[in-house]
């Protein structure tokens, strides 16, 4: 299975980092939770949590994916770290999978990753990005960048992760009663 970072900056929202980590882990994945600036990170409604990792220690060693969880102020702060920037244009020169949801794509936007491209994101957000094609779309696939408008998108956020990762969600789709929030 592949492995996956997901970042995690000072107010995240909580749904988009937590949910998308645990949709992967049940798909199977390795998913390393790492930290910007610290081991235990507060998300955006006050709830700490305990990374596995820290940018600054983090060993970057065979990462097929690399999330961008919203809410603010965390996906700021995602912006604003040029390490992190640097290993976003990185790993998309790579080919890897680049994801953001909610506010995170303004992260994307300040590595030139939204350049040509179709992307979403929470709404108001689109204002602050001139690059690419916004679709409003609950979730937005092109190429290896994904791309959620928020916390109701997190579930698909995740399986579309997965699924991009070559796994077949509809089995975890089924079990965690997905199929019947959409009435499928």
């Amino acid at each position: 299975m592949a492995n996956v970072v997901v970042f995690f900056a000072q107010g995240f929202e909580e749904i988009e980092g937590l949910a998308t980590v645990d949709i992967l882990r049940r798909a199977g994945h390795t998913v390393h939770t790492v930290g910007l600036g610290g081991e235990v990170i507060t998300g955006s409604h006050h709830i700490p949590v305990k990374m596995d990792d820290v940018l600054d220690t983090f060993y970057w060693a065979d990462i097929d994916a690399l999330v961008l969880p919203g809410g603010l102020p965390g996906a700021t702060h995602l912006r604003d770290d040029d390490f992190l920037i640097k290993k976003l244009k990185e790993y998309s020169k790579k080919g890897k999978i680049i994801a953001a949801i909610c506010a995170a794509p303004i992260a994307l936007h300040r590595a030139g990753l939204l350049k040509d491209k179709k992307y979403t994101c929470y709404p108001g957000v689109e204002k602050d990005i001139n690059q690419g094609s916004y679709t409003g779309h609950l979730v937005e696939v092109d190429g290896k960048l994904i791309t959620g408008c928020g916390p109701a998108a997190t579930f698909e956020f995740a399986y579309t992760i997965a699924e991009a990762l070559g796994t077949d969600t509809s089995a975890l789709r089924e079990g965690m009663q997905y199929n019947k929030l959409l009435n499928k």
